[in-house]
This record gives structure tokens, C-alpha cells and sequence, in this order.
């Protein structure tokens, strides 16, 4: 199975960005994040699991360290995680001189500039930093967010203050829905003579066969030199409902495209262990991820194990619109004279 746009980009990113597959004791193989000259965990540690009640504080506060002691640099959360709690127990990790050790990011869901400044500042304090790697716009899934995001006296303002002032260094935006909101978005920033130097989108073996943000929105990353943050592997374990897929190989496979890093939910020493080892596994051939994706064609056929993208299930903003702020002043005063 050939599947255009997918593999073809693979093998010279592998070669071009010399991935450094390093051994165990060497710490986790590393990728550049695009073309910030960062170079990142090729795994990530997904910032929502930590955060789940099930986990208490001090099992989460302990799975975090033992990742950065195993090699993880990269880790991932966000504003409207669990609460709040995510980012507290991280921050509470970071402590003791592991918050020079990592690169962290977080993500915002605020589209005005003024809600985005809020939940900036907010998300500085729980993380115990006067600083973040990297901030994403939160859950572009709507073709609106773009042109709010950019408008004037919208969220952007906000992110460009604070690179500005010396609270983040890199911006993206991530997003589940759809790969052509994605196009849009960054269609949009070209328009307004930006770029992004992150985008993160979900890398399973189910998207390749439907709105395949794979297929789609990765050469154009890879093209742009944007660095590529994949996710939801499994899909929040919905994937692995199939029954046809293991856990090991959702995992290889995402790690396999050509992806700065694979963020993936860590809640327990197992599971910390078993992403570790597919880390250090050599990437997929061509003909393993082909023989991979024939057995998920009929499940993946109308995306009913991808439930990010057919329904609302994991849009967080659309059961929360107040997180977006409110429209702009200039915005309700045109709306009224209508």
C-alpha cells in the first residue's frame, strides 16, 4: 500500500535532520523541533494524564521526574487541564533544578488578547517559571479561530507581548478537527507575515485513511520547517478499541513519521517504561508501516475510533466557550449597528 504524501517525506527528513538515535544510556534519541536549532525528546510527556484525580500529586509529581531522568525533555500541558492541576503538579516537579533540564511547553485557549494575556500569566504561575519554550494556541478546530486569533486585539497580540517581555520563546497552535483548519491557520499567518515554529496535530495509524492530517498538513510543515508535534497515537486508547492495533505499535508508528516529537498520556511506571522502549526502537520501514496500515483500513474507514475528529467529545472550548473570551469591543459594536 502506497500512500502518497505520507512515507515520501520520511526518509530524507530522517537523513537531512540527522535524527540522533542514541542509546539507553545516553538518554532518549532527539529530533530538531523544526527550525528553532532546538533539538527535542523524540517523546514527550503529555501534560492531561498527570492531572487525572485517579493520579495522585505525588505519583505524578514522581512519574514526571523519573521521564526527565530516563531522558524526556520535552513535556506538554495546558491552561484548561484537569483545572488547573496539570500545570501545579508539573510546576511543583520542576522544582529543584529540573525546570533547567526540560523543554516546556504549554497551551492557551483565550482568542482575545486579553484573555490570552489572563490565562499566559496564569499558566506562568502554576508552572513555577518565569518562562515557557513554547506556547500554542489551544484547539484551532473552527475555521473562525484563525481570523480571531489574528484579529486585532486578538489573541496573538497577547503572544507577541509576551515573547516581547521574555515569557516565551517559540509559538504554535495545535488542533484535532479537521487538517484543512490547519491549512487555514496557516494560511492565515502568511497572510499576516508570521510563522509558526510549532504545530500539533494527531499522528495515528487511523488518520493516514481518514482527514488525514498526515497526509495533509505534514509536508507542508516539514516544507516550512515547522516543527511537527504529534499526538493522540492511540486516541486516548479509543484507537486500541479496534482490536486491531497494539499500544506498541500506535506508538512506533507515529515515532516513525517524520515528527519533532510524539506526545504521548503517561500515568503510570509502566507505561512511562514501554514508551521509553519504543523510543529507542529503529523507525519503521516503508514496507512494515505499509503492512501496519492495511490492518486499520476498514476501522479507520469513518473515523469512529477517531472521536476527536467526528465528535465533541474532546473539544474542551466547545463545552466551555467562556476559556475564548469574549468577542472584541469593535466586534459587538458592528454586530449591534447590523
Amino acid at each position: 500500500m502506497k500512500l502518497p504524501g505520507l512515507h515520501a517525506s520520511l526518509s530524507p527528513y530522517m537523513q537531512d535532520h540527522k535524527v540522533n538515535q542514541t542509546g539507553a544510556d545516553q538518554g532518549l534519541p532527539q529530533r530538531p523541533l523544526g527550525g528553532t536549532g532546538v533539538n527535542v525528546s523524540c517523546i514527550g510527556m503529555g501534560g492531561f494524564h498527570l492531572g487525572k484525580p485517579k493520579l495522585s500529586e505525588a505519583d505524578s509529581i514522581q512519574l514526571i521526574r523519573s521521564g526527565i531522568d530516563r531522558g524526556i525533555t520535552f513535556l506538554d500541558n495546558s491552561w484548561d487541564y484537569n483545572g488547573g492541576q496539570s500545570e501545579i503538579r508539573m510546576g511543583k516537579a520542576l522544582r529543584d533544578g529540573y525546570r533547567q533540564k526540560v523543554f516546556l511547553m504549554t497551551k492557551i485557549d483565550g482568542r482575545t488578547k486579553e484573555e490570552a494575556a489572563k490565562q499566559i500569566d496564569e499558566s506562568l504561575k502554576r508552572l513555577q517559571t518565569d518562562h515557557l519554550d513554547l506556547l500554542q494556541h489551544h484547539e484551532v478546530i473552527r475555521f473562525e479561530d484563525p481570523d480571531r486569533i489574528f484579529a486585532e486585539g486578538g489573541a496573538m497580540e497577547a503572544f507577541l507581548d509576551a515573547k516581547k517581555a521574555g515569557k516565551l520563546r517559540f509559538i504554535g497552535f495545535t488542533g484535532h478537527k479537521d487538517p484543512h483548519v490547519h491549512l487555514y491557520m496557516l494560511e492565515v499567518a502568511r497572510k499576516h507575515g508570521f510563522h509558526f515554529d510549532t504545530a500539533q496535530m494527531p499522528i495515528n495509524v487511523m488518520d493516514v485513511h481518514f482527514r488525514s492530517f498526515s497526509k495533509l498538513v505534514v509536508p507542508e510543515l516539514v516544507k516550512e520547517k515547522i516543527g511537527v508535534l504529534g499526538m493522540k497515537s492511540m486516541g486516548d486508547t479509543v484507537i486500541l478499541k479496534s482490536g486491531v492495533v497494539t499500544p506498541v505499535e500506535c506508538l512506533h508508528f507515529a515515532l516513525s513519521q517524520p515528527t519533532s516529537v510524539v506526545i504521548t498520556g503517561i500515568d503510570s511506571p509502566k507505561i512511562l517504561e514501554q514508551a521509553i522502549e519504543v523510543a529507542h526502537a529503529k523507525p519503521m520501514t516503508e514496507r512494515e508501516m505499509s503492512a501496519l496500515l492495511a490492518k486499520t483500513v476498514t476501522a479507520a474507514a469513518d473515523g469512529k475510533f477517531e472521536l476527536f475528529k467526528t465528535t465533541a467529545a474532546f473539544d474542551s472550548t466547545a463545552h466551555n466557550p467562556q476559556w475564548l473570551g469574549e468577542d472584541s469591543s469593535r466586534t459587538q459594536e458592528l454586530f449591534k449597528s447590523a
